[in-house]
């Protein structure tokens, strides 16, 4: 009877030990981190560039959903936020409370940003964005889990208007008091933001601003604005926009006749040099773009040397996708860098240091990040400003620079560190839009 009653015993003890480890096991195997990604696949936006980030991004998840991070599976939810602001929340809002998703990451335009993070510090989860520039998503708001290693659109406008400052008297012919400059800006978060950079720049070169306008990013038509700009005879125009507008804008110039000494662009439409050829044909080129830099183009000697095989490893993957692309966008490569980093530094730091992927963790592991300048395939590195401070969650040590596109090829001329080859500035004569 003992014997019968100690068997069943050992038999139960057994059958429990077996479930608990198959519990152990399962949840071992369960261990993943469900990242939702929002670009916009779809609308004016996919082609001014937000696909291509969509590319980049997709790229690094692929590779890591392969390989996962310190034990955990790497699970991508893809949304499209269909060029619209009301989408990007409410898809955001849907992957955070019906995909339960760790983590939000993409965003390519700021009039989503803006909203969007607001709505996730609200739900206290933790957002990445990898692209959206404007200053005005991060500037006050003092969030704690929203995190952008991208540089900041007031820093797009000031690079430019410096680089315009220190080439005017030697390359325009001009000093910079003399120089009259116009400023215009697609009025959304975007255009808005840098457009105050470009005025704060202007300001301290001591321009003469001529113009300063925004417009729709959806208009129809933009012959008002080439009209006004033909009464105000600027030597420089600086312009934030997307594309159509960027085409429509420069067709509509050509008819009426607009002539200036150069165009400096800050990113989005100015940064998908195939949408740019396809519009504009050879007037794309000498073309200005303010925009990370292009990871093909950073100098291999002042990166890690760890990034250059990875470097390699998306241009091929992107190669495939796209193949007989004349510029492998910036775009691809500024989602595929910033993803990289959140899945080598921000995701093995949580689990590691701070025990797994929530909120908090990822808070963290973000703010303990300290990449130096070659850190990040896009030549900056990354340190977060932290909580209590102006830009809380903004990377203090990203930078934009600017490239000139010549004869099919884009070229850093801006700043000196980075530079390529010399600007070619102002237009040269003969050329569609050329003062000369």
């Amino acid at each position: 009877m003992l014997e019968r009653k100690a068997a069943r015993l050992l038999v139960g003890l057994v059958a429990a030990t077996a479930a608990l480890g198959m519990a152990v096991s399962a949840q071992a195997q369960e261990k993943k981190i469900k990242i939702g990604v929002i670009f916009d696949l779809t609308g004016p936006l996919a082609g001014g560039g937000s696909e291509l980030q969509y590319i980049g991004a997709k790229i690094m998840l692929d590779q890591y959903a392969k390989t996962g991070v310190e034990g955990y599976k790497v699970e991508a939810v893809y949304a499209d936020a269909q060029s619209k602001p009301d989408v990007a929340i409410n898809e955001a809002v849907r992957l955070i409370e019906q995909e339960k998703v760790d983590v939000l990451l993409g965003f390519f335009s700021s009039a989503q940003c803006v909203p969007v993070a607001a709505r996730v510090e609200q739900l206290k989860k933790f957002m990445w964005i990898t692209t959206c520039i404007s200053s005005a998503v991060l500037a006050d708001k003092n969030y704690k889990y929203v995190f952008r290693p991208q540089a900041a659109g007031d820093q797009f406008g000031m690079m430019t208007m410096d680089f315009i400052a220190q080439n005017s008297l030697s390359k325009l012919g001009k000093e910079p008091k003399d120089l009259r400059v116009a400023i215009i800006h697609e009025d959304g978060a975007y255009g808005v933001d840098v457009s105050k950079g470009n005025e704060a720049g202007a300001k301290k070169a001591g321009f003469n601003v001529v113009l300063k306008e925004g417009y729709s990013a959806t208009a129809p038509d933009l012959s008002a604005l080439v009209t006004k700009l033909k009464r105000a005879r600027p030597d420089v125009i600086f312009h934030t926009g997307y594309n159509p507008d960027i085409t429509l804008f420069f067709r509509q110039a050509r008819e009426q006749g607009l002539k200036f000494g150069a165009i400096v662009g800050h990113g989005a439409g100015y940064g998908v040099y195939e949408k740019l050829k396809e519009g504009l044909g050879s007037d794309a080129n000498y073309l200005f773009n303010t925009d990370p830099i292009s990871i093909w183009l950073t100098n291999s000697e002042g990166l890690d040397p760890k990034l250059l095989p990875v470097i390699k490893m998306v241009g091929d993957e992107f190669d495939k996708l796209k193949p007989g692309v004349a510029i492998r966008s910036a775009h691809v490569g500024m989602a595929a860098s910033n993803t990289y980093v959140f899945l080598t530094e921000v995701l093995p730091r949580a689990i590691k240091k701070y025990g797994g992927v929530d909120p908090d963790a990822l808070r963290k592991a973000a703010l303990d990040v300290d990449l130096p300048e070659g850190g990040t395939m896009l030549g900056f590195g990354v340190k977060f400003y932290g909580e209590g401070t102006a830009t809380a969650g903004q990377n203090e040590r990203s930078f934009p620079v600017i490239i000139q596109y010549i004869d099919d090829k884009s070229y850093v001329v801006w700043p000196k560190s980075q530079q390529q080859r010399e600007a070619v500035l102002p237009l040269p004569a003969g050329t569609t839009y050329s003062y000369k």
